[in-house]
């Protein structure tokens, strides 16, 4: 939208000073000509923003000007920030609109309020993108498009025609009622009805979404906590679930459980006689997955820092998933 696009450009002007084409079209992510021509509009608007020539020159607004915004207290502006800066928005393709938001938070401040809220945001940090062992926390990487046209299809309360590629199947076409939208994780997900039952879908699976004319047929309100734990609850207690004893190496234990449906029973192993306390130090684990292939992925997946116990089928798929990667690499390329 061009109107949101100026009032971000005469934000970053107030709170930036002078700002190169170059470093304007950077910040509102669009080409250095839109933001010449923007900068025409907001002339002939009567908003007093000039060049300023040199090595150095820009765009800047004349001393004084301020822009007409609701005013915030320090602590709502504040919490505005530190909740702007967590990753969720990111997951419904809110990324560039939260950036914008915020610019417009800071302004509303009170000159004297202005500089302390955006310093002491600066000195919170919520949900980083790695763990203190450098790990990184992957989250939901969804183009803008696909997100925008899921989230306008939910608000709208439209049909929603999506290309879905579930886990090991072909990607196929289906047409949703689409409900609501749940960020677990950085994960998104779409909560939607089809056939008249209840879906799930992972927002990173989506390959292709287009909002129909349609209206959807679903409840009139919906409870999306209520919901998200009913889908749990049948996801955890349904399928051709699948027991595993495993024993793993206390750095890659998060990931096991994140990725299991629950666990039944952990403690550490014992040391062996002669072994100083502590030697080894991993975990035993009984753990349920959703079915066989859930279990073989997740523990190919932890490589040599898992070892599947029982039963001895999954011991089994996984030595020969392994001998037939080493003959592999074992033969001489061509």
């Amino acid at each position: 939208m061009r109107a949101d696009r100026l009032v971000s450009l005469v934000l970053l002007l107030r709170q930036r000073g002078r700002l190169s084409a170059t470093a304007l079209a950077q910040e509102l992510e669009v080409s250095t000509r839109t933001v010449l021509r923007d900068i025409e509009a907001l002339s002939a608007a009567g908003v007093p923003v000039h060049a300023e020539r040199g090595r150095y020159g820009g765009f800047a607004l004349l001393p004084g000007f301020r822009t007409e915004l609701t005013g915030l207290n320090h602590d709502e502006a504040l919490a505005l920030l530190v909740a702007g800066s967590r990753r969720g928005a990111q997951a419904f393709g809110l990324g560039s609109a939260l950036a914008s938001a915020m610019l417009k938070v800071v302004d509303a401040l009170p000159e004297s309020h202005r500089d302390t809220a955006a310093g002491v945001a600066e000195r919170l940090l919520i949900d980083p993108e790695t763990d203190l062992l450098a790990r990184r926390l992957d989250g939901d990487d969804v183009p803008d498009p696909i997100a925008g046209e899921v989230r306008r299809a939910v608000f709208a309360g439209r049909k929603l025609r999506i290309r879905y590629a579930a886990v090991g199947r072909t990607p196929r076409w289906r047409t949703v009622d689409p409900i609501g939208l749940v960020t677990v994780r950085e994960q998104g997900y779409l909560l939607a009805i089809r056939s008249g039952q209840d879906r799930t879908y992972r927002l990173s699976r989506i390959l292709a979404a287009e909002e129909l004319a349609e209206p959807a047929e679903r409840p009139d309100r919906v409870d999306l906590d209520r919901a998200w734990q009913e889908r749990g609850t049948r996801f955890r207690t349904g399928g051709d679930q699948v027991t595993v004893l495993v024993r793993v190496d206390p750095a890659r234990r998060e990931e096991l459980v994140g990725t299991a449906l629950a666990v039944l029973a952990e403690e550490a192993e014992e040391t062996q006689e002669g072994e100083e306390s502590g030697a080894d130090g991993w975990l035993r684990l009984e753990v349920t997955f959703q079915d066989a292939r859930h279990a073989e992925w997740v523990l190919w997946k932890l490589a040599a820092d898992a070892e599947a116990l029982s039963p001895q089928w999954l011991r089994t798929a996984l030595r020969e998933r392994a001998t037939a990667v080493a003959a592999r690499y074992g033969a001489s390329t061509r």
